[in-house]
């Protein structure tokens, strides 16, 4: 069987570019691979993207890998487009049907799961949305301090800088699918995570059956220690081989 291709989708408050050191890692050990934009506006929207685009922009297997809450949106694309085989979850949400990100961090100590979250967040209109809806962006401090703590401080401010929000329906709007269900499952969870609390990412992922890889990371793990990624989607894609 050939090498699956790899389909890196990312999460809130970040870009395809989040994942530069995985795709290199990947490439450069003979796979093909793709990092998608994630149109960050709903579960429902930003999941059908991606599985239009893996239909249509691969052949032959896939492994499919969500951050944060690319998790979330492979989760409900997994079954959907192309030949997925196997999905990958780094420090993310894999959520069960009905679930949404504000429901899985309620009661958790994630950092932006506070009483007031223009605290930790900006919020702001845009437009063609829902009546009421914004998008929510990260305040510098909040980077800085929960999101990419383990960064140099000059990559903490480019996350600041050129981050792209999520809507804030995307936070409160359930998850459809399941795909974790019927696809095996891995998952990397940072223990120095503050946005998706260790804790929470082992119970998701317990529960989904994943392989679970911890590494003493934030919550971008896979900037700041992308081997461990690489290599949890090195045993997925050898599953997919077998």
């Amino acid at each position: 069987m050939p090498k699956p291709t790899i389909v890196l989708v990312h999460g809130a408050w970040a870009d395809a570019s989040s994942w530069n050191a995985v795709a290199t890692g990947l490439r450069t050990r003979g796979f093909t691979v793709f990092a998608p934009p994630n149109l960050l506006r709903g579960p429902e929207g930003d999941a059908a993207y991606i599985s239009s685009f893996v239909g249509q922009r691969t052949s032959g297997p896939v492994v499919l890998v969500g951050h944060s809450y690319g998790g979330f949106v492979i989760t409900n694309a997994g079954t959907n487009g192309g030949d997925v085989r196997a999905l990958v979850y780094v420090d993310a949400f894999v959520p069960e049907v009905g679930e949404t990100t504000f429901s899985i961090l309620g009661g958790s100590e994630s950092a932006i799961a506070v009483p007031d979250p223009t605290t930790v967040l900006d919020l702001a209109a845009y437009p063609g949305g829902p009546e009421g809806d914004v998008e929510a962006f990260l305040k510098p401090d909040t980077v800085h301090t929960s999101f990419a703590q383990d960064l140099p401080e000059a990559d903490r401010w480019l996350i600041a800088e050129t981050q792209r929000p999520l809507t804030l329906s995307a936070n409160t709007t359930g998850s459809l699918v399941a795909a974790w269900k019927t696809l095996p499952s891995w998952a990397v969870v940072g223990t120095e995570d503050r946005i998706i609390p260790p804790a929470v990412q082992r119970s998701m992922a317990e529960r989904a059956g994943a392989k679970i890889t911890e590494v003493n990371a934030s919550h971008v793990s896979m900037v700041s220690h992308p081997d461990v990624t690489i290599d949890t989607i090195l045993a997925a894609a050898a599953h997919v081989g077998d």
